[in-house]
């Protein structure tokens, strides 16, 4: 036997050449499958029967096969012939971004086990926690077999298949982890400076470019199958799509950088137009990605991001041909990136070897674009310095002449006024006279107003402070019986707790025992209460405050506030003026907007209030057929608020009279004559407008506009 075991050793290799079979032997090391692959494409899903019955399969001639895009599965079949000491076989598929990669297993009975991997799946469920495809073989030594693979994938398929032993695959895998260690610690660092810059400069270029960083650097990761492992591995729905969207991301990021940074605006014009027209392109991408159609989206970002790529290349040439330096740091940042991707493209076509060099030329490239394009943003620092030096050196010749010029005028405007002196001199006497006629005068006629003012509002002050504290003394009661209530729960809970029936029992108790006291309803009373009875303390020192010069009112804090939550709150504080009266509600979907809620609130009290008099005017008390409407409504810039009532209306008259400090239509002692002016003060603060319609008989009707956002008036 040992005489003929070399002969059949050599004809078993000859045999399994023939056969297509790929021999693994102690000194193969690790194998790439790429020549030894037989591919069969097909334009609908196929089933493993018919895949095993077809003789369509071609054989590939690339080590790295690249087979395109394809809408359908694509099938691969290979054979091994185990003729070394391996163990344990492993198959290594180095292209992480694959929708689906699933091995048929052969069995000795004939019969195939599958596995299934790829990005739609959770990443928990891979045998080993690695972002390529990683199979076992299970190939005994001295035995032959037959394997089938599976794969789809929205993207470009590129399959750099291997077979080698655990411990030569693992030492390479952590040699390329090293390198994307490498990459990603560069990305941070790019990142967190020119982050750190922008938060000192506020300049919108570092936030693009820090965008861009963000983006390119979760692409290449992505791309490498790291950010499905550590960010989101149980989101496989997403990391089908995160590839692509990061890409588009990216790209938008750096054609915005490359604008601002160039001020393409300015320095050329039209290439600023194709810019905005790419990133529209790129914007399609990411939308139609978003909603599923991940193949196109996916062409179309390749497609665009080539054109985008040219496109900076040729607008920095242009901004750098023009004189603007920065021009010089995009077009050479970008030449190396776009060197890097050509390396990385002629790679995957065959045309280069694929090693670690072509593999990471364009992480690599990506890293040197980057400080490039940092040394530019830093270098842009000194360009403004510059800038600023010049137009203060321009500024300060500026001033110097004016004031030359000043000189000069003031020695005419000297002259002229001694020549007018003479004549005001000559008439200054008969002013004096007259002056201190007119003097006497105003002082009469000011004591008389404050007289008249100030007896209007002894008469009415006191009727204007009692009101909101009867309501707070009002609430009181309410709120104390809803404590009693909710104290009393408290116990019956208690009680609950250390009784001996089942905790369904328990439960059932406790669910029948918060509806018979309407527990819901009974938490929203007593936020009610207490919003209330802050309301009319509020409102208490709002009056008091209100009686200061009318144009200026202490000023609150500013917030972003809810108008709705502002009428509703205005309304239980105004509830026991309302009995009687029917209140209808018309509310539109409101954004909302800056102002200070406490101000308008008690515009809104003083509106209601006005109202309701008016209504118990007309109709008389408890007559039950007075309404007061509120309807809201906005567009793109301001809200609108209408308060109408069907009260004694107004005429002409006193409907223009209505915002006058201390006009009043009530009686001596029911009004102060301010609430109208101090609404219209808030509301022209607020940047607003507030006008009235009215009949005489018929009723009143508010309109109050405000801007949506707007800078507030301190004045």
């Amino acid at each position: 036997m040992k005489k003929y075991s070399g002969f059949v050793i050599v004809l078993l290799l000859w045999f399994a050449n023939v056969k297509g079979t790929t021999i693994l032997s102690d000194a193969t090391g690790i194998k790439l499958l790429g020549k030894d692959l037989w591919v069969l494409k097909s334009s609908k899903e196929m089933t493993f029967e018919e895949v095993k019955a077809s003789n369509d399969f071609q054989k590939n001639m690339q080590d790295v096969p690249n087979l395109g895009i394809s809408s359908t599965s694509v099938w691969l079949r290979f054979t091994l012939a185990n003729e070394s000491n391996i163990q344990n076989a492993l198959l290594h598929i180095a292209y992480p971004i694959l929708d689906e990669v699933e091995l048929y297993l052969p069995e000795p009975d004939g019969s195939y086990n599958k596995v299934l991997m790829g990005e739609i799946l959770e990443f928990k469920k891979r045998r080993y926690q690695h972002p390529d495809y990683i199979f076992n073989l299970d190939l005994p030594k001295n035995e032959s077999r037959t394997y089938y693979l599976r794969i789809k994938s929205a993207e470009h398929l590129i399959l750099p298949i291997s077979v080698s032993s655990a411990t030569m695959l693992w030492e390479g895998l952590s040699k390329e982890n090293s390198i994307s260690g490498i990459f990603l610690g560069a990305v941070v660092i790019m990142f967190l400076y020119n982050l750190f810059i922008f938060f000192s400069v506020q300049d919108r270029s570092y936030i693009y470019y820090v965008i861009y960083v963000a983006s390119v650097g979760l692409t290449q990761l992505g791309i490498k199958g790291f950010t499905f492992q550590y960010l989101w591995p149980n989101n496989p729905a997403f990391e089908v799509k995160s590839v692509i969207l990061f890409g588009c991301i990216s790209g938008i990021a750096a054609l915005l950088f490359t604008q601002k940074f160039l001020h393409t605006k300015q320095n050329a014009r039209r290439s600023h137009i194709v810019l905005y027209v790419i990133m529209f392109l790129l914007s399609i991408a990411f939308v139609v990605t978003c909603f599923g159609l991940e193949q196109f989206g996916f062409q179309l970002m390749q497609i665009t991001t080539s054109i985008f790529a040219i496109s900076i290349l040729v607008v920095s040439y242009i901004v750098m041909k023009n004189g603007y330096r920065p021009g010089r740091f995009v077009f050479s940042s970008w030449s190396i990136l776009l060197a890097g991707a050509i390396i990385f493209a002629l790679k995957d076509y065959g045309v280069l070897p694929y090693n670690t060099f072509t593999s990471y030329s364009m992480q690599a490239a990506s890293i040197i674009e980057m400080a490039l394009l940092s040394f530019g943003l830093a270098d842009r620092i000194n360009i403004l310095k510059k800038e600023k030096e010049a137009s203060q050196a321009e500024a300060l010749a500026i001033a110097k002449e004016n004031e030359r010029i000043i000189r000069e005028q003031n020695v005419v405007l000297e002259e002229k006024v001694k020549e007018r002196t003479v004549e005001l001199e000559a008439s200054n006497e008969e002013l004096n006279t007259t002056l201190d006629d007119l003097k006497q005068a105003q002082i009469q006629l000011v004591e008389s107003e404050k007289m008249a003012s100030l007896g209007q509002l002894t008469a009415g002050i006191a009727h204007e402070i009692n009101n909101p504290i009867n309501f707070v003394t009002s609430n009181v009661a309410p709120l104390q019986r809803d404590v009693n209530i909710l104290i009393d729960a408290i116990s019956t809970m208690e009680n609950l707790s250390m009784s001996g029936i089942t905790v369904e029992e328990k439960q059932k108790q406790i669910e029948d025992y918060k509806e018979e006291i309407d527990y819901d309803y009974l938490k929203i009373e007593i936020s009610h209460l207490l919003k209330g009875i802050n309301e009319g303390a509020s409102r208490t020192a709002e009056i008091v405050k209100g009686l200061r010069v009318f144009s200026r009112l202490d000023e609150d804090d500013l917030k972003i506030a809810d108008i709705h939550e502002g009428i509703e709150s205005t309304l239980v504080i105004a509830n026991n003026l309302l009995n009687g009266i029917k209140v209808t509600k018309a509310y539109a979907e409101l954004p909302k907007i800056e102002c200070y809620p406490g101000k308008l609130n008690q515009v809104f009290l003083n509106i209601i209030s006005n109202a309701t008099h008016a209504i118990i005017a007309r109709l008389g008390e408890g007559a039950g057929e007075g309404e007061l409407k509120i309807t809201t409504r906005s567009d793109s810039e301001s809200i609108y608020i209408h308060i109408s009532d069907n009260g004694t209306g107004m005429d002409e008259n006193t409907s223009r009279k209505i915002f006058e400090p201390f006009f009043t239509t009530k009686n001596v002692g029911e009004g102060t004559g301010l609430g109208m002016s101090i609404a219209y003060n808030t509301i022209k603060k607020h940047n607003g407008h507030i006008r009235v319609d009215s009949l005489l008989g018929q009723g009143t009707e508010f309109i109050i506009d405000l801007p949506i956002m707007n800078k507030i008036s301190e004045t």
